[in-house]
């Protein structure tokens, strides 16, 4: 998977997490559509918040959000920020999410939701730290091309 191998601990990240963490931030990969195709992706579960292009949560941001909100502001601010990026527990994670992207991004990923959660409060803080290197959150397209490329 190369570009975010560094940015996990144990320095290999899966092709499930990949597909975990496109879902989140990069809906279009998943759902096979193109920039060029005018269609939109399958339906998000009601409530998730799904922005067309942008992931599940409608991309980095729509998940930055979700976690100040659900009150870990702090803790993505440290991934986006220069300092060292603070853990955040998969059950917090979860809590953030909400249960209808758990269960979406499981099912694409092919994963339980217990494991999703636990690869993914792991690897997200190296993941948000890696887009974002000079604390600036991407354009959704700088994310995309991450992913695709």
């Amino acid at each position: 998977m190369g570009l975010f191998d560094d940015a996990v601990p144990g320095g290999n990240i899966t092709k499930p997490l990949m597909i975990a963490v496109g879902a989140l931030l990069v809906g279009k990969m998943l759902s096979g559509r193109s920039d060029a195709q005018p269609q939109a992706p399958a339906p998000a579960p009601a409530g998730t918040g799904a922005a067309a292009d942008g992931g599940l949560l409608g991309g980095l941001g729509g998940l930055l959000d979700k976690l100040k909100d659900a009150g870990h502001g702090n803790v993505a601010d440290s991934w986006v920020g220069s300092g060292q990026n603070q853990p955040i527990n998969a059950n917090d994670l979860g809590t953030a999410l909400g249960p209808q992207v758990i269960s979406e991004i499981a099912q694409r990923a092919g994963m339980s939701e217990q494991e999703l959660l636990q690869q993914l409060s792991t690897a997200l803080p190296g993941i948000v730290d890696k887009l974002t290197p000079n604390g600036q959150i991407p354009q959704h397209s700088q994310v995309a091309s991450a992913f695709n490329g």
